[in-house]
């Protein structure tokens, strides 16, 4: 079996665990849950949930990871010595690939959309961006191969290993990631009544505040920060033994918190500028912001058309470095569990999430094929977010929190005593404990209409 990886550098944990968590759903779900839970009251919200939810939570997973220095299923098994364990890893392995192959055909649009913006494809009214759309995602062929390709993209990153292939990838789309976010935010915000979407972000009312705003603020930062898919957990096995867990999984929060709220400032200002309402959910980046881009920038068609492409760019760049991540957690389980070469093990993952995401991308265009009643792609948006997610989060902090050694989770936390981040221990071990499971289990039973 080839020998383990590990990451070069502190910039590169930082950088390739952030990475794994920034994504799609930084750059277009949390703007769009923002919008429909009144602006920046729900940020102050989402913000509590990162420091209470998500930091202890991504914590949690490093612990078990760095701790063991295997891949996610045997990591569990050993780190109370019961195989059983194992299954959880099993679950975020299985939920990481069935996200891949998905997530793949999203980020084939964004693909697409890039193409459709450099050759000048996307200029029309809110109609012809609307039958654009649903064109092409109902097509058979051409959204399928690029969700395939996506998949091979991020297939010949992961097969070069983790320093050499993540980390190197990590370091280069991050910065470009910033870069262009920055680019269009300046240029957003200096759109006439810009300020008014400015506002709307930043100056919060609490007087919107209710129980559901509080609990869809615990979702986005639940799934934010990529808990439960055993991500956080796979790359912690190629953290140092001196790598501070509490620190970092601060600054990867930081991160994530940043590019979020960017993308807000990215959005609601164009939107403003031309009056479209805040909150037009999921369609946001494929039909509203199309025409939004066009018409906010109509007085320099140039710099909307650059804007454009920069946009979609963004996309393509945030979907990739998620869809590395969860390439990974299959691929180094096949490589230690069946002593496979990483080019073979990676392949496995390859073909398989390659098939699901053709079927996904069928499913959208083609109502007989479903699951339960629902297309299929839907349906594995459904299963891995309302059900596996939490319940691998859920177990992962019972694990650590209850049954754990004791022991082995402050030497792991503490770096044996090592880091002055042991002052937190104690509020971190309450968090683990009771905060995070209860959290979680609200996030379910919201899900699931209970509440």
């Amino acid at each position: 079996m080839e020998s383990r990886g590990n990451f070069g550098s502190k910039l590169g944990i930082v950088l390739a665990t952030a990475g794994s968590a920034v994504g799609l759903g930084n750059v277009w779900r949390f703007p769009f849950m923002v919008g429909q839970n009144g602006g920046a009251a729900f940020i102050v919200v989402y913000l509590g949930c990162i420091l209470l939810l998500g930091i202890p939570g991504m914590v949690s997973e490093f612990i078990v990871g760095r701790h063991s220095q295997t891949n996610a299923a045997r990591a569990y098994a050993s780190f109370t010595h019961n195989r059983a364990w194992g299954l959880v890893g099993i679950l975020g392995i299985l939920t990481s690939s069935i996200i891949l192959g998905f997530y793949a055909v999203v980020a084939g649009w964004c693909l697409h959309y890039l193409g459709a913006s450099v050759m000048g494809h996307l200029k029309g009214d809110n109609t012809y961006v609307l039958q654009y759309f649903q064109t092409f995602s109902s097509d058979p062929v051409k959204p399928a191969m690029l969700g395939v390709a996506f998949v091979f993209v991020t297939h010949f990153i992961v097969v070069r290993g983790v320093r050499n292939g993540i980390e190197k990838a990590s370091k280069l789309l991050m910065p470009l990631l910033f870069i262009l976010l920055l680019i269009i935010v300046v240029a957003s915000c200096s759109l006439p009544d810009a300020m008014k979407g400015v506002e709307f972000l930043l100056k919060p009312d609490f007087s919107k505040l209710n129980s559901r705003v509080f609990l869809e603020a615990l979702g986005q930062a639940f799934f934010s920060l990529s808990l439960g898919t055993a991500c956080l957990c796979t790359y912690a096995s190629y953290f140092s033994r001196d790598t501070r867990l509490w620190h970092s999984a601060g600054q990867i929060a930081l991160v994530d918190f940043l590019i979020a709220v960017l993308s807000g400032l990215m959005i609601f200002p164009a939107a403003f500028s031309v009056g479209v309402q805040p909150d037009s959910g999921p369609s946001l980046i494929f039909i509203t912001l199309p025409n939004v881009f066009q018409q906010a920038f109509a007085f320099m068609p140039s710099l909307g058309y650059v804007i454009s492409i920069m946009f979609y760019a963004l996309l393509v760049f945030a979907a990739l470095t998620s869809t590395i991540s969860m390439h990974e957690i299959g691929t180094a389980f096949f490589t230690e569990e069946l002593g496979l070469r990483r080019s073979h093990a990676a392949w496995v993952i390859t073909v398989c999430c390659s098939i699901l995401a053709v079927f996904c991308s069928l499913s959208v265009g083609q109502s007989e094929i479903q699951l339960f009643g629902r297309p299929l792609m839907d349906f594995c948006d459904y299963v891995t977010a309302q059900v596996m997610l939490p319940l691998g989060a859920l177990l992962t902090s019972i694990l650590v929190g209850w049954l754990a050694s004791r022991s082995v989770v402050r030497n792991e936390f503490t770096n044996y005593e090592t880091s002055s981040a042991k002052a937190y221990y104690p509020f971190y071990m309450f968090c683990v404990r009771y905060i995070v499971p209860v959290c979680i289990l609200l996030i379910l039973m919201h899900q699931f209409g209970i509440i």
